[in-house]
């Protein structure tokens, strides 16, 4: 075992008893409710765009990223950007040490507000983005979709639009079956599963109703999918807990 391989080891022992620590997993919660009653998302930007990600989440999608090597991101929500200008900022990152030098990221969004799409446009990343305007589970959108991903060797999924169940499951349908083998489908916000309900009073989504029971919902008949719980204990805080979605055939 090389010394990598042994601190490597480590880490996995200890992110198992994270996991296993009753005690953690309750503060994290607390800590979780009252963040978010803090807005906490919100607060952070890459290269200059808002992206309304815990940090603690950017990190492993650059691990996710970085393993796999996509030469196609699939994202639902664009919101201000900041997810698009990271995901084409690792696909750049990874051109530039032999990956695959056309990776794209394409975005949707139900309605890409003009300053929005403007900032976007005009960041010096955009050439690797691709914006689509409308809902992702229309027909029309999908087709675009697939079209783009037609010839990709490895795409990666990220889905986190509207959140509620019905929604959810109907971007997995269109959506998860692109992800390669070995690549991921990260369902965002499934967090809301394990909030009070009290947080989403303007919502149409909330505990029962949301990304997490759509994923279980899901997974009962698309056992290509596994879900990588050592991802959520490494973690510990995140908004994707049960999210990180591995296809494994």
């Amino acid at each position: 075992m090389t010394p990598y391989e042994q601190f490597m080891q480590e880490c996995r022992d200890e992110i198992a008893a994270q996991g296993a620590d009753a005690a953690l997993q309750a503060a994290t919660r607390e800590w979780i409710d009252r963040a978010n009653r803090r807005k906490y998302s919100y607060h952070f930007e890459w290269l200059g765009r808002p992206i309304i990600q815990y940090p603690q989440d950017i990190v492993a999608m650059q691990e996710l990223l970085w393993t796999v090597q996509p030469d196609l991101v699939v994202e639902t929500g664009i919101a201000h950007g900041g997810s698009l200008i990271f995901s084409a900022s690792m696909l750049e990152l990874n051109a530039s040490c032999g990956g695959p030098a056309d990776a794209r990221v394409v975005g949707i969004d139900i309605a890409i507000r003009a300053h929005n799409r403007a900032a976007i446009e005009a960041h010096p990343l955009a050439r690797r983005i691709t914006m689509l305007q409308g809902s992702s589970v229309a027909p029309e959108i999908v087709a675009e979709v697939q079209r783009l991903a037609q010839g990709r060797k490895r795409v990666l999924v990220a889905l986190d639009s509207n959140h509620t169940h019905a929604h959810v499951l109907a971007e997995l349908g269109a959506y998860a079956p692109l992800t390669s083998v070995g690549s991921y489908c990260v369902v965002f916000d499934t967090v809301i599963d394990d909030m009070p309900a009290s947080m989403f009073p303007d919502r149409p989504w909330g505990p029962g109703d949301n990304p997490k029971t759509a994923l279980f919902d899901y997974l009962k008949r698309h056992p290509e999918f596994e879900i990588r719980k050592d991802i959520d204990h490494k973690l510990m805080i995140t908004v994707a807990p049960d999210g990180w979605l591995k296809r494994v055939r």
